[in-house]
């Protein structure tokens, strides 16, 4: 089930970058029928291969698991967003002071 899930990812995030199936299966260096296999979530794809499918699309970790694992980098993001906004007006303004800091700081760098 979760290769069939990753393997949905792979084909939406390939079809949004405008990257056809054999283009995309030539930058990985496997043959277009293996490609295919794997975005059909036929079997398991090997770690090695998720890296280079994440590179050769641009994309992050985060947008290819999304909907497969709960505690994703843009999951926690707009969790903490949303736990923010239930707080009162000024402590809300105290913490975007404080994160406004550290991404000043963080820039710096």
């Amino acid at each position: 089930m979760i290769e069939q899930e990753i393997g949905k990812r792979i084909k939406e995030l390939r079809k949004q970058k405008k990257i056809p199936q054999e283009k995309l299966a030539e930058m990985i260096d496997i043959s277009p029928n293996h490609l295919s296999a794997l975005e059909r979530g036929a079997y398991n794809i090997k770690l090695e291969l998720l890296v280079q499918i994440i590179d050769c699309l641009d994309i992050t970790a985060d947008d290819l698991f999304r909907g497969v694992i709960k505690n994703g980098y843009l999951n926690r993001t707009s969790r903490l967003a949303d736990e923010i906004a239930m707080l009162p007006e000024d402590e809300q303004k105290r913490i975007f002071e404080v994160l406004d800091t550290l991404v000043r700081t963080a820039r710096k760098k």
